[in-house]
């Protein structure tokens, strides 16, 4: 199995949402890149942070990546932003979450990548598992014990992120998964994920075939539970060129429904600060 084998279907798509005057979102959907971002500082300085994580990415579009390539596109973000940031009364900032095409002892895999609260989720066998892990003040007080997961939606300040390309800490949490035929993933603004539940996301992408309708039902969805943030997917088909579940590698199924520190290759988390 080699990088070139892997064939995608892919779509995204972006929406301002219904109380917003501009869209802060950013998206790159360019093998062997695929991302999402958020910016934050609004208008004007949002719009130019999150564009700024797109562009860093860019010269990695059609291009044979790793994490150091990662690393380093992570960096051009980071000094942009500051400098950005630096303009502005109020700063700016972005999240990013995203996927790229990367080898690993051989074999296809997806370095996943995220700073912030922008998310990742595989979708396999009709199960849906986020991939990443929210920078955010909810997602710290439930790892600590001191709040319910069920809880988070009723937080009033269950947005205020932790970490973000431009801010003092925007180190980026990364892990390494294999490809796998059949798998769908999805990467996602909190405009989708603040807006509707991980259970409404399952089912979405479990009706929808083509990547397309999904992406479009997705951000409807968001949209008619009010649509109070921009909203942003890319959606992700594994045709072929993966592993197969349960007949290649009994890793591979393991690696598909179970994320967690045991599953995060050493090396693979990306410190965008080390120089």
């Amino acid at each position: 199995m080699t990088l070139s084998s892997v064939v995608l279907n892919v779509a995204s798509l972006t929406d301002t949402g219904l109380k917003r005057a501009a869209n802060e979102d950013s998206v790159l959907a360019a093998s062997p890149v695929f991302l999402v971002a958020d910016g934050m500082g609004g208008h004007e300085a949002g719009d130019r942070a999150s564009a700024a994580v797109v562009a860093a990415f860019e010269p990695l579009r059609g291009a044979e990546v790793g994490v150091a390539d990662v690393r380093a596109a992570l960096d051009r973000a980071a000094a942009v932003v500051e400098g950005i940031a630096a303009e502005h009364r109020q700063g700016a900032g972005s999240t990013v979450s995203g996927v790229a095409l990367v080898e690993h002892e051989g074999l296809p895999h997806w370095l996943v990548f995220n700073v912030g609260d922008s998310r990742v989720y595989r979708h396999l066998n009709n199960e849906l598992v986020q991939l990443t892990v929210d920078h955010s003040l909810g997602q710290e007080l439930v790892d600590a014990g001191e709040m319910r997961a069920e809880d988070l939606p009723g937080f009033a300040q269950r947005n205020i992120i932790t970490r973000a390309i431009g801010a003092a800490d925007s180190a980026a949490d990364s892990w390494l998964l294999p490809v796998l035929d059949g798998e769908r993933l999805l990467l996602c603004s909190d405009g989708l994920s603040g807006e509707v539940s991980d259970e409404a996301i399952r089912a979405t992408l479990t009706m929808c075939g083509r990547p397309e309708s999904a992406a479009s039902a997705l951000v409807r969805r968001a949209l008619q539970a009010g649509g109070r943030d921009n909203v942003s997917v890319v959606v992700i088909d594994v045709v072929a060129g993966g592993l197969r579940p349960g007949r290649d590698d009994d890793t591979a199924g393991r690696l598909a429904v179970s994320v967690g520190t045991e599953t995060m290759l050493e090396g693979t988390t990306i410190p965008v600060r080390a120089r």
